[in-house]
């Protein structure tokens, strides 16, 4: 099985990033409850150009990284493991599944409450945070286990914006999403009329992405728009798709991702808030994370083979693909920045941000923990075989 250079690349940058972010995570923990915590939140509110700092973050710099996420989604479509429908069904269905009882779980604790909404927040998988742990296994995870995961993850991005989309739009001004959608055709034509100025797309994207924040869509779609708009050519080396790529990843996995966590994870861990584990919509979240995900992933994937829509690979077993599955379950980026879309509540949200850490930490260690000893046992059985 070839293994492309720029997928090299993304996971390597992945994999460190994912190290980053742990550590950043810890860092910001660590100063919410000491004494500087209050400091250090309302560092985080400071007003920069009429928005807070954190949301600029939120709203501009994960643009940039919703950017990055759609120039690898297009890759995967033209070039990638989703090029080839066979290659694709595995991680097509597995991510299904890894949607659907996620999110069932959390429908069935929280239907019919205010809580309702958080219903995307168990869905999303952190590729960062999930390659970055899977490379702690070094060389003995097989490359289809490491296509399959980030192929899955970025199924689970897919759907993640889609449902941002759709569910999270609050308020809608139909007069500044048409400008921000007019410069997106315009971007489309400008694509086949083969105009291959980056600094053009790049412009034009600023733009979309400014009327897109005053329509009330948010604005970080854009991203994703402006990278289907950018000239893919036959995406080697010399087309600007992949030049963007290339120069994206490092940013995007050492600063934004970093950036991100610090200002997402200053989360005040009172006496109470081991209590608030046991709360409808923790509840849904952390079940979702640590037993829909895998579980959904896992089933679904059977079916799959079992009915003979798709091949597993030669060099997986079922167990593989369940350690698999509970790193999927690792949400934190996707479901903090989906946490903060649904719920309005500053209580709910801090509440929602540490079930998700703490279901993230529990799918994370059980996922590394079963491909750790699996793929420890298949090399000694490999090796006794010889």
């Amino acid at each position: 099985m070839k293994i492309t250079r720029l997928f090299n690349e993304f996971f390597n940058s992945e994999k460190a990033g994912g190290l980053i972010l742990i550590a950043c995570t810890v860092v910001s923990l660590v100063i919410a409850n000491a004494g500087a915590g209050e400091s250090y939140g309302q560092f985080w509110q400071s007003k920069l150009g009429g928005l807070s700092i954190e949301h600029w973050i939120n709203d501009g710099l994960m643009a940039i990284f919703f950017l990055l996420i759609g120039l690898e989604l297009e890759r995967e479509i033209y070039k990638g493991e989703l090029s080839n429908i066979k290659d694709a069904l595995l991680p097509l269905f597995g991510a299904i599944g890894g949607i659907v009882l996620p999110a069932t779980i959390y429908f069935v604790f929280n239907a019919g409450t205010t809580t309702q909404s958080g219903i995307g927040i168990p869905v999303a998988t952190d590729i960062a945070f999930a390659l970055g742990i899977l490379s702690l296994l070094g060389n003995r995870v097989p490359l289809s286990l490491k296509i399959f995961l980030t192929a899955l993850a970025v199924i689970d991005d897919l759907f993640a914006i889609l449902v941002i989309a759709v569910f999270y739009t609050k308020s809608l001004v139909l007069t500044n999403l048409f400008i921000s959608l007019g410069i997106f055709a315009a971007l489309l034509v400008f694509n086949r009329m083969k105009i291959n100025s980056l600094a053009v797309y790049l412009t034009g994207g600023a733009a979309m992405w400014f009327f897109m924040l005053q329509s009330g869509v948010h604005a970080t779609i854009t991203g994703v728009l402006l990278a289907f708009a950018i000239p893919f050519g036959n995406g080697d080396e010399k087309s600007i798709s992949y030049k963007l790529q290339h120069f994206l990843h490092k940013p995007v996995a050492f600063f934004i991702l970093p950036v991100f966590a610090l200002a997402n994870t200053a989360i005040f861990l009172g006496p109470g808030i081991s209590q608030t584990l046991t709360e409808n919509y923790s509840m849904g979240i952390s079940l979702g994370l640590i037993v829909g995900k895998p579980l959904g992933i896992f089933l679904l994937s059977l079916l799959a083979v079992g009915f003979g829509i798709c091949k597993l690979p030669g060099d997986l077993n079922w167990k593989n693909i369940l350690g698999a599955g509970f790193l999927a379950g690792i949400g934190f980026t996707m479901s903090i920045f989906i946490t903060l879309l649904a719920f309005e509540d500053n209580s709910i949200i801090n509440n929602a941000k540490f079930a998700i850490l703490a279901a993230s930490l529990i799918a994370g260690l059980i996922g590394y923990f079963t491909l750790r000893i699996t793929l420890k046992n298949e090399i000694g059985s490999s090796n006794n075989a010889n």
